[in-house]
């Protein structure tokens, strides 16, 4: 279960969320075309995967394709999903290897049938990693999702935990995933774009003008670093203060 997963420290776990944005800005500084810069940034995500478990993170949500994405010119979006195919192929014999165990969230009704059943059967292979759940959100939109939620919850009762619930099933997502703890996003923007805006209601940001591509281990430390230092209130005030 995705809340037995703690960190080194035998802690709850550490969600961060990660808005990989700059690809193709990176990719327009090196004087390639933009899907150099997505093939860059998805082999980057292999090196952050690999390093959360140091960095004490138990649960990674990384946006790898908005709902919005599907407007971008045909041959791009074809090539992210060319690239997609490919990570689902090379990718889950390592993260078996590493204990990581994969999930989608988003909509899966808009994806040609050999990439949503290579998408399912990556969730089956590695269902029991216990080191890290990664969670890849794609065609995702958290505007959508929270239409879609509503629609389910229905006439229950509307209450935060019943909500929540039928959130996680409109996404595909576990029900006992906690809320991010750490929103980081990448390339120098400041907005969220339409990500996880029902998780992140606490979540700490912390806005990088680094692109992906080159956001390695060593920055993302840094990010967990800064997280560390600030006093989390989620609306009450501190305790050294009353009185």
């Amino acid at each position: 279960m995705t809340n037995q997963i703690l960190n080194s420290n035998n802690e709850k776990p550490f969600h961060v969320a990660i808005i990989m944005d700059g690809n193709g800005r990176w990719a327009n500084t090196q004087g390639k075309p933009r899907f150099f810069g997505h093939r860059a940034g998805a082999e980057n995500l292999r090196s952050i995967v690999e390093s959360c478990p140091q960095s004490g993170i138990t649960i990674l949500t990384a946006y790898a394709f908005s709902s919005d994405n599907w407007g971008r010119p045909r041959q791009e979006v074809k090539m992210l999903m060319r690239l997609f195919n490919t990570y689902l192929q090379t990718e889950i014999k390592n993260l078996i290897k590493n204990g990581v165990k994969l999930t989608f969230i988003g909509r899966r009704d808009r994806f040609d049938a050999s990439i949503l059943s290579k998408m399912e059967n990556a969730e089956r292979a590695t269902a029991h990693g216990k080191t890290l759940n990664l969670r890849l959100a794609v065609d995702y939109s958290a505007r959508d999702m929270l239409i879609e939620a509503a629609k389910i919850l229905g006439d229950s009762e509307a209450t935060r935990k019943n909500y929540s619930r039928a959130l996680a099933k409109a996404q595909h997502s576990a029900t006992n995933t906690p809320d991010v703890d750490l929103l980081i996003r990448t390339g120098g923007e400041k907005r969220l774009s339409d990500f996880l805006l029902w998780e992140c209601a606490y979540a700490e940001l912390f806005f990088s003008p680094v692109m992906w591509p080159e956001f390695n281990p060593e920055y993302l430390q840094a990010a967990v670093d800064d997280f560390k230092h600030r006093e989390r209130r989620f609306g009450c005030i501190p305790k050294k203060m009353v009185g």
